[in-house]
């Protein structure tokens, strides 16, 4: 039967949350147009340069090993404010940073917040959605995140363009910050969206699940009854909830180490790790170092990244619309094969481009059509599998021990990135990346569940029975 639901407040809900993941993407991507700026200011060698983009994604890992216990202690609305906070200061920080190490402590705290906000968004819309939407919804923060990486890949090129536009703001700490080294402007940009998520994070109700793990029914029940438009469907699923929450018994701990949750925990890490190791966030951070390689100028470059956040965020669109019609792994299936094949193409770019006389065009699109295949795929389908794969009492240090595994993959791809790329050649560096794809497939093919129309509880009792 067919629920009845308020979709405009379960939307509303959703989107407030998934505007942490703007700032998420803002704050990962903004440093791919700062690289080269930075680098020369501070005279940065290779490690250096490793170390500046890799700093905030050791703050990340900070952040995802407190998130969950802490939104599973405090509450994910509380997390969320929390990861609003650290998110403003690094901005600041970053704007006045008065040398080398205080950006890097700027940027660490900007990554504490991306790491809080990568597990208790998707997770606070896991929570208040309800099965047939649940894919769409928590896709939203995906969405977000996309926004934010082309909201900086614009932010970079419009700024950059204005400091080389001959203009002049005195000689006060405006012009330094937007005109003389601009990189701060870009940088600390992000203090404006982390401001608006915190004042909008205050209009939106807890968790009602995580309202029934903490014995607290009677506000639980209100939040379900503003989601259900039948009084009868919201006591349904408080009772539904509370009878799952209520099975489990054992301690958090003992609880995680279940062999059926405990197999679910270890796969989500799996495939959050290999995720990082396929490519894409080399792609993201270090996109214009690639085509400035490939013998782009600096502004062709930042332009070409534009490019790639414009087909990320409308990609990312239509996965939101089709993920729950499609199905998760369909969508794994499909996307991962072409970002195998746009891989091995943008590594025989780098081999045979010379000698073939092949164009930068080339290189171009193949890149875009890797960002179309990630987009749709594994980047949309991650955070909602994450999401949903764990139980209540444990989602949200299951969630950590996931996001942490995806943060330290994504550090050692920042940091090694630059070394890859001298010392692989990008020839190599691309096939390494495209062999990175089969064990994910592979992983998804043969252990991940279809999650996709079924309820929180039904996935649950998946994992339990296992």
């Amino acid at each position: 039967m067919k629920t009845d639901i308020n979709f405009s407040y379960l939307l509303f809900l959703s989107v407030v949350a998934a505007l942490g993941g703007f700032l998420f993407g803002y704050d990962a991507a903004v440093i791919s147009g700062t690289i080269s700026l930075v680098t020369t200011q501070f005279r940065l060698d290779q490690i250096q340069t490793g170390w500046f983009v890799g700093c905030a994604l050791v703050g990340s890992i900070i952040g995802v090993l407190f998130a969950g216990k802490l939104s599973d202690r405090y509450g994910r609305k509380i997390t969320m404010l929390i990861a609003a906070l650290f998110f403003s200061v690094s901005g600041i920080g970053c704007a006045f940073a008065g040398g080398f190490d205080q950006l890097v402590v700027a940027r660490v705290l900007g990554g504490v917040g991306i790491g809080v906000v990568s597990i208790v968004s998707p997770l606070y819309i896991s929570e208040v959605s309800i099965a047939r939407y649940r894919g769409q919804l928590v896709s939203l923060y995906q969405l977000a995140v996309t926004l934010g990486f082309l909201g900086a890949y614009l932010a970079n090129y419009q700024l950059l363009h204005f400091s080389q536009s001959g203009a002049s703001l005195g000689s006060g700490w405006m012009n330094t910050i937007l005109v003389s080294e601009v990189w701060r402007g870009m940088l600390g940009f992000s203090c404006v969206p982390s401001l608006l998520f915190f004042l909008v994070v205050l209009f939106i109700p807890e968790s009602p699940r995580w309202l029934v793990l903490k014995c607290r029914d009677d506000k639980a029940l209100g939040v379900f009854r503003k989601i259900y438009l039948l009084s009868r469907d919201a006591v349904v699923q408080l009772s539904e909830t509370k009878s799952v929450v209520q099975s489990e018994s054992k301690s958090d701990w003992k609880f995680l180490l279940q062999p059926g949750i405990l197999k679910a925990v270890l796969i989500g890490a799996a495939i959050a790790i290999l995720g990082q190791f396929m490519g894409v966030n080399a792609v993201l951070y270090y996109g214009p170092s690639i085509f400035e390689e490939a013998g782009l100028s600096g502004g062709d470059a930042l332009f070409s990244q534009v490019l790639v956040g414009i087909v990320n965020a409308v990609t990312t669109v239509i996965a939101v619309f089709i993920i729950d019609r499609v199905g998760r792994k369909k969508l794994v299936y499909y996307g991962v094969s072409g970002m195998v094949l746009s891989l091995l193409l943008i590594g025989f770019y780098f081999r045979f481009s010379e000698v073939l006389g092949l164009s930068n065009s080339f290189l171009l699109f193949f890149f875009l059509f890797y960002v179309f295949c990630c987009a749709i795929s594994i980047s949309a389908v991650i955070f909602v599998l994450l999401s949903e794969m764990y139980p209540t009492r444990i989602r949200g240090i299951a969630m950590s021990i996931a996001g942490f595994a995806l943060w330290v993959g994504t550090y050692l791809v920042g940091q090694l990135t630059p070394w890859m790329l001298q010392n692989l050649t990008p020839a190599g560096t691309f096939l390494l990346f495209a062999f990175m794809c089969v064990p994910y497939i592979l992983i998804v093919w043969k252990l991940v569940p279809e999650t996709t129309g079924k309820s929180l509880e039904e996935i649950e009792r998946y994992w339990m029975k296992k």
